[in-house]
């Protein structure tokens, strides 16, 4: 009896324990060979398995296709498409040899419908030719930080064994293009009319993004991908109370729902910290400084409730100079920094401004000017 006592108190602990183990295990379960889930602001990870491990990606390349030809200028340009464009095998949306159409269309149908001809005809018309457009490509992934990528086509068929990335890469790459106004506005598209001359009809074209159309109603946009060797993959981005947070999958055979419980999990279990201005000010005891510094933004970061009490703010200051109170127009624009502290690793910065004001005599009255320097910190 005594023995059965012990037995049932050790299963009780047991339970115990598993249940204290935090729902990031939970995430776990996903299908996907790789996958991530990142806050877009910060680029903190919440939740990563293989993500840094080399895959095919399929036609999530896209992402940086769609990106290259919205930071060209060249949205509005007409672009003749070529022989090359309409041959390219795959996913379509049906373009005609010598037809002209403009850059904004073939981006949509690039994005919405996975258009493999599009995504020869922007490569040709933005880089000259496929392998110029291959080389924005690799230029930015390589200034993005992308350290584990290399594109060897604009639309990510299996025509190249050097054509690869991983969930962390791709993560960067959404993080960095969802940046961009015009890339969040056509990734977040449902449903595009695009002209088609010389038909009675349009071009109509729905997003193959299930997520965004039907499944899950926090989606904000993404891009679906599949090939033979790479199955399925799948970035896509979603906000919910303040919270913005991006999923990929590479391998995937179950990734709609792995998108939907990645996002779960991270909505259920983090929120937004955020260090105003005001609570910035009143960390400011220097009599010199006190009432008269500006951050240039909220500090912010995404933590658990459990890491909302390791959170800690610390003000670096420029020590005044001696004429700076006589000569106020010595102090420089930036005077220092607040840093956000999560435990010992600084997660968030911004710049601390000095409120410069004068007297300046014009036709006899007073006129104060207030200047700030209005930077950006690094989110990196």
């Amino acid at each position: 009896m005594e023995q059965k006592k012990r037995w049932s108190a050790f299963i009780i602990a047991l339970m115990m324990i598993f249940s204290c183990i935090p729902k990031k295990a939970e995430a776990q379960g996903v299908s996907a060979q790789s996958a991530i889930l990142m806050e877009q602001t910060s680029g903190r990870v919440l939740f990563e398995k293989a993500a840094h491990t080399k895959r095919r990606i399929a036609s999530i390349t896209k992402i940086m296709t769609a990106i290259i030809a919205i930071e060209s200028g060249k949205m509005n340009d007409m672009v003749t498409v070529s022989a090359r464009a309409v041959r390219t095998e795959g996913s379509s949306i049906y373009l005609k040899e010598g037809e002209k159409i403009k850059l904004r269309d073939l981006v949509y149908g690039l994005m919405l419908r996975s258009g493999n001809d599009a995504a020869v005809a922007i490569a040709e018309h933005v880089g000259g030719s496929v392998e110029g457009f291959v080389f924005l490509m690799n230029q930015k992934a390589a200034e993005i930080g992308m350290r584990d990528t290399h594109f060897a086509n604009p639309h990510g068929l299996d025509d190249a064994e050097n054509h690869y990335s991983t969930a962390y890469d791709m993560a960067l790459l959404m993080r960095y293009a969802m940046r961009n106004k015009e890339f969040r506005k056509i990734s977040g598209t449902k449903v595009y009319r695009a002209p088609n001359p010389g038909e009675e009809w349009d071009r109509i074209w729905r997003n193959k993004n299930k997520l965004l159309t039907n499944l899950y109603e926090y989606c904000t946009g993404g891009k679906t991908g599949y090939t033979k060797r790479a199955k399925r993959t799948l970035v896509t981005s979603a906000s919910k109370d303040g919270l913005n947070l991006i999923a990929v999958t590479l391998n995937a055979p179950d990734d709609w729902n792995d998108h939907i419980a990645m996002y779960e999990y991270g909505f259920s279990n983090y929120v937004i910290a955020k260090v105003d201005d005001q609570r910035i000010g009143k960390k400011i005891k220097d009599k010199f400084y006190r009432n008269k510094i500006a951050a240039s933004r909220d500090l912010s970061y995404p933590v658990t409730e459990d890491e909302i009490g390791q959170l800690r703010l610390r003000i670096q200051l420029i020590k005044p100079k001696k004429e700076w109170k006589e000569e106020r127009r010595l102090i420089p624009k930036v005077v220092g920094k607040a840093v956000l502290y999560l435990g010992d690793e600084a997660v968030d910065e911004v710049p601390l401004l000095y409120k410069k004001a004068w007297h300046h005599e014009e036709t006899g009255s007073s006129i104060w000017k207030l200047f700030l320097f209005l930077g950006v910190a690094d989110h990196g």
